[in-house]
């Protein structure tokens, strides 16, 4: 590697599909290289060019490389991203959870976020888990780089994949304070919630909808509580990932008068979900299981009071005590929703929280992070290549 610029391409494919936490860690991530490191090549692949256009607007359009609207959007692997690593000459090449065939020249950089699946198999079907245990498997064994979001996503990988602590690296998932710049007050995002959904004092949970992810606990509780009854509405924002039999069950056996307060919003625009998080009474996160839980903590730095599960790696979200609850412990959960209905953390509590979390996650020091790492393997390639040349010079004189 003679030339100084490193090109790096991204397989951006997720962005072609619903909502979910690769977009986010992509997005933060690249935006803040791309403002820092100005000499990286960037390059992204996905079908939907425009979204990606959008997204990063700043980006040359030859940077967006369009891979074929296929059924199969697997064989993008075969086809499309191969030709492309070929043709530009890419240093390294970014994936999430799998990677493709190897090809010369080129690092290959897998992040893989969760093996949940691995260690919650009644909440994933056994196609799902042995495909995936497959792929992910030797994806992050052949990769160059291996990465994932947090701690305990690495304990779990090296333990499952039987890897060193040394392989894999954590570039965690920060939380952007942009969330904060669309209203002015709290004032302003109930006034926006109330006339634009017809919503006001309100529950939140946003997330994509799995088993795992425990929507079923909450609306159980909401409704056992009648909370209904108190004016307290219950609101749901995240497409359905996988069919969850008896939350449908629950919701189509919703009465009348508890239909009046309870809302489901698929999907809505970066404005509005920032001021839900804003509005809400109170932010409640089940979830049984998470490679590392953004949603908590973004409605955290948006000053919303949370009320957040200790489960996997929210363990380390220490910062919410004693406002945690173990998701297994229905008795727990219920106790914990109750007080804080009726005694909820003040200001300064929930200012500090807020804070600690701007801290202590920053998509600043996971870009460094990263950043260092493809300059340590460009830096390794770079000896690599000259020892080789010395060898082979010395050889042939």
């Amino acid at each position: 590697m003679t030339d100084n610029k490193i090109k790096l391409f991204v397989d951006a494919h997720s962005f072609d599909k619903e909502f979910q936490g690769t977009q986010t860690f992509i997005r933060e991530l690249y935006t803040q290289l791309m403002s820092d490191h100005p000499e990286l090549d960037i390059y992204f692949g996905a079908s939907n060019t425009a979204n990606i256009q959008k997204i990063f607007p700043e980006l040359p359009s030859a940077n967006i490389l369009p891979y074929k609207n296929r059924k199969i959007s697997l064989l993008r692997f075969v086809y499309d991203i191969p030709e492309y690593i070929e043709k530009y000459q890419f240093n390294f090449a970014h994936f999430q959870y799998i990677i493709p065939k190897k090809k010369a020249g080129c690092r290959y950089i897998v992040t893989l976020h969760d093996v949940l699946f691995n260690d919650y198999k009644n909440d994933f079907s056994l196609i799902y888990r042995l495909t995936r245990s497959v792929l992910f498997g030797r994806s992050i064994r052949r990769a160059d780089i291996k990465t994932t979001v947090s701690d305990y996503s690495k304990g779990r990988i090296c333990q499952h994949y039987n890897l060193s602590a040394k392989q894999v690296h954590v570039i965690r998932n920060g939380v952007n304070d942009s969330l904060m710049h669309f209203q002015d007050s709290r004032h302003e995002a109930v006034s926006l919630v109330r006339q634009k959904f017809g919503v006001e004092n309100f529950i939140l949970y946003t997330s994509r909808f799995e088993p795992r992810k425990n929507q079923l606990l909450l609306l159980k509780k909401y409704l056992k509580l009648d909370l209904y009854k108190k004016g307290i509405a219950l609101v749901f924002i995240g497409s359905e990932s996988v069919k969850i039999p008896a939350l449908t069950k629950l919701i189509n056996e919703l009465t009348q008068e508890q239909r009046k307060y309870f809302f489901w919003f698929k999907q809505v625009q970066q404005a509005d979900l920032a001021a839900f998080y804003r509005a809400c009474r109170l932010f409640v996160y089940p979830s049984k299981a998470e490679g590392f839980g953004i949603p908590p903590l973004e409605a955290a730095v948006c000053q919303a009071p949370v009320l957040c599960s200790s489960a996997t790696a929210m363990k380390d979200f220490i910062f919410f005590e004693p406002y945690r609850f173990d998701p297994s412990d229905e008795r727990d959960f219920e106790q914990k929703l109750l007080m804080m209905l009726s005694l909820p953390p003040d200001k300064t509590f929930i200012s500090r929280v807020a804070t600690r979390i701007q801290q202590q996650y920053h998509w600043k020091k996971s870009s460094e992070k990263f950043y260092d790492l493809l300059q340590d393997h460009t830096n390794k390639q770079t000896v690599y290549e000259t020892e080789d040349s010395d060898f082979r010079y010395t050889r042939n004189t």
